[in-house]
């Protein structure tokens, strides 16, 4: 039996977007099918939902300090390189539903790169990560985006495009990183965030937002598949090798 989910992981409203221009959706609440299932959970047992998302990038562009600053809450300074792949676990509520990420932190190290590939498949989100002081990880963002999705549907995973070490970049600096990034999310429809994990700039908010992006996208796509709308039928538990789809509908080869 698992405990309570952390009254800090609990999100009753939609969390808003970071930029309007690179966004999955602009809309203010949960769509209403969601919202109404969630309604019905009130008197049905629910089991956990799982989301996969994989977390890929360049070396040292902040990956592992980024979930770290959003699960401990507080900034690693002890730096250590991911080795092939680490895995960790967090548990939200979303609507009144249990709901867990599980979060693929892969390593950019090139020599690991076969061994992280790995793990791609079945992914529901992918979070692209690059350095918002370092040009070179945003140009490399778009194989990294390349490799995981040879492995995932393009039509049904959502995608991230996340720029960390906010605090590091001049105001000059970071207005023109971000506007290639946000360039980049419109073409590859991702939706980009631009956080700090040091300072915690926008770390929670993402989070928040991932979280109820992937939920959302969960339950429409089991009313789809269903063609029911009792909270049994769509909120179960989903093991992550089958965590493959999602309501987005992209054209196959936008992305690559």
């Amino acid at each position: 039996m698992l405990p309570p989910v952390k009254k800090d992981r609990i999100i009753t409203q939609l969390p808003k977007c970071f930029s309007p221009n690179a966004a999955l959706h602009t809309k203010d609440g949960f769509h209403p099918q969601v919202k109404a299932v969630c309604q019905v959970q009130k008197t049905d047992t629910v089991s956990f939902n799982i989301a996969k998302v994989i977390v890929v990038g360049d070396v040292a562009v902040g990956k592992t300090c980024l979930i770290s600053r959003f699960r401990k809450g507080a900034f690693d300074k002890n730096y250590k390189a991911t080795i092939g792949v680490d895995f960790e676990m967090e548990r939200f509520e979303v609507l009144g539903v249990p709901f867990s990420l599980q979060l693929w932190d892969t390593a950019g190290q090139e020599r690991f790169k076969c061994i992280a590939s790995t793990y791609y498949r079945g992914a529901q989100a992918i979070i692209v990560v690059f350095d918002l002081s370092s040009v070179s990880s945003l140009t490399h963002a778009r194989q990294w985006l390349e490799d995981a999705m040879k492995e995932n549907d393009p039509s049904s995973v959502l995608l991230f495009l996340v720029g960390t070490k906010k605090d590091l970049s001049s105001p000059d600096q970071l207005s023109q990183i971000e506007q290639e990034a946000i360039r980049l999310s419109e073409e590859i429809k991702a939706e980009y965030w631009a956080v700090s994990a040091k300072s915690g700039d926008g770390v929670r908010d993402f989070f928040f937002r991932l979280a109820s992006l992937t939920f959302e996208a969960n339950v429409l796509s089991e009313l789809e598949k269903s063609g029911s709308r009792h909270v049994g039928d769509i909120i179960r538990l989903t093991d992550s090798s089958e965590a493959d789809h999602k309501p987005i509908k992209r054209k196959p080869n936008c992305c690559l």
